[in-house]
């Protein structure tokens, strides 16, 4: 079953009545259904699993149905729950509304009319998440003009997408690479198509120091903008400004929750990658950015569109779908989610 199917958690001391409610969400809805057979379970397993929706039966040892409803709108407010049981009475309906279940269905249950409930809300799940969501502060960091476009332009593009506020620090205008206002311009270009702010700094093209001054910029910068993602080389790089840059992000960066390191054209055999994003939506935007930096494309190999592609479509074997940007996770936080749940329902 695809990893992006929605997820159900079926909450139910009757194993039989769990397994029945189980396989037909499985069957009919290409949900991924995990069981729990009490609430206290229940609770943990929300934490943990972060389901789509939880289906609850009413009457269980321990936490009650109630009780779990109640629990779970105290810490997950946003989880649509459909609450199930064998009492047909107004007054048991009456009580799980008043607990704030979203779908109240009777057993036997009908299952044409579950398969209906649960679709339902896993949709409406996704649009209270958006709703509730607060915009996160990223900062991209790269050495040189283009370096951040190549390697995390499509999770840019979603992050945009998601109305997130993105900000991008080039550390070089990379002179030895090209003209030095050519590639300004172009990296204003490329800004511009993601709506981000643009910190060019003149620190010089293949003599990026990896200690104090490189350091107090990106903390200068840190401090401005307060973000709450980082974005940066990876230290498996024969580029020696990429590993300077990224010796100085990760010191600078040590206050931000969530730092995760791209790849590079020039990334060696040791980037190991830990999360595989994928950017199916995303990656014609990704291509109209590099398109920014068009003097560049002439002399390098690696900015053609059939690279990029190939490059996208290597890692999805890693991440599903047809395109996918990898990184190394040096530190993360639940907010990390953000654009990357974007990504995966847009997929």
């Amino acid at each position: 079953m695809p990893e992006d199917s929605p997820r159900v958690l079926v909450v139910d001391d009757d194993p039989d009545v769990a397994l029945l409610v189980k396989t037909v969400l499985e069957r009919r809805a290409g949900c991924i259904v995990d069981v729990a057979e009490d609430g206290q379970v229940a609770v943990e397993r929300v934490g943990a699993q972060r389901p789509d929706v939880v289906v609850t039966d009413i009457e269980m040892p321990g936490l009650s149905g109630l009780e779990l409803l109640a629990e779970l709108r105290r810490t997950v407010p946003t989880v649509p729950v459909l609450v199930m049981t064998a009492h047909v009475s107004v007054e048991y309906a009456v009580s799980a509304l008043r607990a704030q279940a979203d779908e109240f269905l009777t057993k036997p249950l009908d299952n044409a009319k579950l398969v209906e409930s649960v679709t339902r809300l896993i949709e409406e799940g996704r649009r209270r998440r958006e709703g509730a969501r607060q915009p996160e502060r990223v900062l991209a960091i790269g050495a040189h003009p283009d370096d951040v476009e190549i390697g995390v332009g499509g999770l840019l593009a979603a992050h945009a997408r998601a109305g997130d506020d993105i900000t991008i620090l080039t550390l070089s205008r990379g002179a030895r690479g090209g003209d030095a206002d050519s590639r300004q311009d172009e990296s204003l270009a490329a800004a511009e198509l993601l709506g981000a702010r643009l910190f060019l700094k003149d620190l010089v093209d293949t003599e990026i120091p990896g200690g104090g001054s490189t350091v107090r910029l990106i903390e200068e910068v840190v401090q401005e903008v307060r973000p709450t993602i980082v974005y940066t080389h990876s230290g498996h790089d024969r580029h020696q400004d990429h590993r300077a840059v990224s010796e100085a992000t990760i010191v600078a960066t040590r206050r931000v929750g969530t730092v995760a390191c791209y790849q590079s054209p020039s990334s060696t055999i040791d980037f190991r990658p830990t999360r595989f994003v994928r950017i199916d939506e995303y990656l014609d935007e990704k291509l109209r950015l590099l398109e920014s930096f068009h003097s560049q494309t002439a002399s390098r190999e690696y900015l053609a569109p059939e690279f990029v592609t190939a490059t996208a479509r290597y890692w999805s074997r890693f991440g599903g779908g047809i395109a996918v940007e990898p990184l190394e996770v040096v530190r993360e936080t639940a907010e990390f989610i953000g654009a990357h749940e974007l990504s995966r329902r847009e997929s």
